[in-house]
């Protein structure tokens, strides 16, 4: 499982550090990188932000260490890889020179790091990227290097072992291995559970290829060898797609036959969140027993109690029979979708009356699915809501026992006839009401319009002035309807949180995260939590942050997968600002009478130039939603907001509030590098001057020159020749480096959401004549 992390703190870069690391940066450049950049930055969604791509290898063996080579978008000039857990370090390969190597690292697992998976991320000029997962293993790892794509050049494999590859496009890869007669073999792909966009087809074949046995969701092939032979694995991307980002790792063990099959974890999906309950057992207290699919076969229980149970075989239905007494009230829960498998679950809960041939079954409730807190997308991306699902088709619900007697509880997954997997389990919770709530949280996203594809994952990577906006949402547990209090606590120098909370019997709540101006460059591990009061008592509950696996710029073939991360790491990039700062004119709590108008004057620091004389502005805040859209200069320093508190119905209080749009900025990417290129393009071309004037003193003087000298100027002129034609490239090459510097920083047009700092707002009852 994933680990969670103490804070760490990251170095700082500035000075000569920094311009070293731009001077690198410059000479990595090229044209077609540059014009891959105007493409994409022409009109994109979202100013530039880091993210991690791939790690090379994806993971590494406890108590080892290993060179790893990273990719990524704009982390060109990356300092630090780090981990989700410190007992994971990284630090920088030299090479020969003892200078350090771009985007390579050498990565040590710790001898008591648990095994699992954890967040891999790196810190750039712009702040922290986004997550990465790194997997931490017990078995020797080996990298795919030389193709392997027949079985006349398959990859040998020992037993065990974990091969770390690559797929590429309209290829299959072929491993091989000895297997004894009798022996057991676990084969498993890990892609999809590791950020990979590997929809893995997993076939075991003979030593001919041809194949034998084949498991086309990626997953695991148990196998028990016939006989002493070599073995074919064969591993294809089901539409045979492939690339930097269909990375897999492919593990082969032997295990004793009766022996359980080994587990191997994944990330999460975002739908996890709200489970497992508080203070449920790590293992249940019941198991299913089979059969108990019919009528005449019920499994008896009393509640309340913790089942753990299978959909299996195919179209399993379970059934489970309790005694309850009138005015009962028990709440229901099902987990298995969160517990990471393919299933939608249903229950159905019946009376039982009478006995023998006159038993009936009278329904009680159907409980389905858990719904999403918020609307989410309608079409994936971010159009009319976000590209996350807080929702679950896992089932949970209440029942009201209106008379004593006998009742059922009917388990079934709903397309459990088209699937025929023993993996698929389910954990059962009937409990007393046990009011709580979980939380999760991802960055507000813009509002796209329907036939724009952009799901962006954005790291709390902080311009300094800037404001990130989180959008957070409950699942209420058991009849919870309390007001949640949101916090982050251990924030970085020069920044701040507040949260807009989220109000009693609501499901969304807001987080504001905003940096100084004069922020300083750093990375911190912090802490976000809920808190509330539930039956008199005080408690806090984590909040989780979601990620998108892939950012999809513009996209009609990729499907976002977002996925839960397991730390909430923000930083600051404390050498790039904001394009655009708004804040109320004053920071106070502005006061107004109930049903009266507040005018709100506001202060805009702008530092670029924008697209458009107006920006639309929206408020968020509890009920304060509801003030119509209004519009503010672009051109201006001040501007007001206005709420109608007559209108919006205010009740009196204590509300904090801010207000959001969309603005197209001018963005210029590294606009600094150009006077880097300009030096390095002088210094270029003073040094072809001076070659040049060495040069004609040579051959002038051998014009002269007796036959002695003759022989030494030509081995010099032989020389200042091969001088002067290395002078001629590198000041074409400098040239080409203001060349492609310049066309990288000229501006773009980039809409973005532009946030507020919060507003602090007092309602006062209205005065008693």
């Amino acid at each position: 499982m994933m680990q969670t992390t103490e804070k760490c703190r990251l170095p700082i870069l500035v000075g000569p550090q920094w311009m070293r690391c731009c001077a690198i940066f410059i000479a990595a450049l090229s044209i077609a990188t540059i014009g891959h950049l105007s493409t994409s930055f022409g009109q994109s969604v979202g100013l530039p932000a880091p993210r991690l791509s791939t790690t090379t290898p994806m993971g590494a063996k406890v108590g080892t260490e290993v060179d790893v080579a990273i990719t990524g978008d704009n982390i060109e000039e990356a300092d630090q890889l780090f981990f989700s857990d410190p007992r994971i370090t990284a630090t920088r390969k030299l090479d020969a020179a003892g200078l350090p190597e771009s985007n390579h690292y050498r990565v040590r697992v710790a001898e008591d790091c648990p095994l699992g998976i954890y967040e891999a991320r790196v810190m750039t000029r712009l702040g922290i990227s986004s997550s990465r997962v790194f997997s931490v293993g017990g078995l020797p790892e080996v990298v795919q290097k030389a193709p392997n794509t027949s079985i006349t050049n398959a990859m040998e494999l020992n037993i065990p072992s974990v091969c770390n590859g690559t797929m590429k496009a309209k290829s299959i890869d072929h491993y091989s291995f000895k297997g004894r007669k009798g022996g057991r073999y676990i084969i498993h792909c890990a892609s999809k559970g590791i950020d990979s966009k590997l929809e893995g087809v997993l076939i075991l074949a003979d030593s001919l290829g041809k194949d034998l046995t084949v498991e086309r969701r990626g997953g695991i092939l148990d196998f028990t060898a016939p006989e002493d032979a070599q073995y074919m694995i064969k591993i294809h991307e089901l539409t045979f797609r492939g690339g930097p980002d269909f990375f897999y790792r492919l593990s082969l063990q032997e295990i004793p036959l009766d022996a359980p099959l080994p587990s191997f974890v994944s990330t999460r999906s975002v739908s996890s969140f709200s489970w497992p309950p508080i203070g449920l057992a790590e293992k249940a207290a019941l198991q299913e027993v089979e059969p108990n699919n019919s009528l005449a076969d019920v499994q008896k229980i009393t509640l309340p109690c913790d089942i753990e149970g299978h959909f299996f075989p195919a179209a399993d239905v379970d059934r489970f029979e309790f005694a309850a007494k009138k005015g009962e009230v028990w709440w229901i829960e099902l987990a298995s979708e969160r517990l990471g498998f393919p299933t939608d679950a249903s229950i159905l809960v019946q009376q039982v009356q009478g006995e023998g041939a006159e038993r009936k079954y009278i329904d009680v409730a159907e409980l389905g699915d858990i719904p999403s807190p918020v609307k989410v997308s309608s079409n994936g991306y971010a159009y009319d809501g976000p590209p996350y699902d807080a929702g679950s088709p896992d089932a949970m619900g209440k029942i009201e026992i209106k008379e004593d007697g006998n009742y059922s509880i009917q388990v079934a997954d709903l397309f459990g006839g088209t699937r025929n997997d023993p993996r698929n389990a389910y954990r059962l919770v009937v409990r007393k009401g046990s009011p709580d709530f979980a939380l999760v949280a991802w960055p507000l996203h813009m509002e796209l319009r329907n036939g724009d594809r952009n799901a962006l994952s954005k790291p709390l990577a902080l311009r300094g002035g800037a404001t990130m906006a989180l959008e957070v949402v409950a699942v209420r547990r058991d009849g919870f309807d309390g007001e949640i209090e949101l916090v982050m606590e251990g924030l970085p120098e020069g920044v701040h949180a507040r949260g807009l909370k989220i109000p009693s019997g609501k499901s969304r709540g807001i987080m504001l995260v905003s940096a100084d101006q004069t922020a300083p460059r750093t990375s911190v591990n912090i802490q976000f939590f809920g808190r509330s009061t539930i039956e008199g008592a005080k408690v806090s509950r984590p909040c989780r942050m979601a990620e998108l696996k892939w950012s999809i710029p513009d996209s009609w073939s990729d499907i976002p997968e977002p996925r839960l991360v397991a730390d909430v790491p923000v930083s600051v990039s404390g050498l790039e600002l904001a394009p655009l700062s708004i804040a109320a004119e004053e920071k106070k709590i502005f006061e107004v009478q109930q049903g009266q108008k507040l005018t709100i004057p506001l202060r805009q620091t702008r530092r670029t130039e924008f697209s458009g004389a107006t920006l639309a502005l929206k408020t968020m805040g509890d009920g304060f939603d509801r003030t119509p859209q209004f519009d503010v200069s672009l051109t201006a320093d001040q501007s007001q907001a206005v709420l109608d508190l007559a209108t919006l119905k205010t009740p009196p209080g204590d509300y904090q509030i801010a207000f959001y749009g969309g603005a197209v900025s001018k963005y210029r990417y590294l606009p600094e590098l150009i006077a880097v290129a300009e030096i390095a393009q002088k210094k270029a071309e003073q040094e072809l001057k001076l070659v040049d004037e060495e040069h004609k003193g040579i051959v002038e003087e051998s014009k002269t020159s007796t036959a002695e000298r003759k022989s030494e100027l030509d081995r010099k002129l032989e020389s200042s020749s091969m001088k002067q034609k290395q002078a001629t490239m590198a000041l074409a090459a400098a040239n080409e480096r203001l060349k492609a510097a310049t066309q990288k920083a000229a501006p773009k047009d980039i809409v973005d959401l532009v946030v507020s700092e919060p507003i602090d707002i007092r309602v006062l009852p209205l005065e008693k004549k």
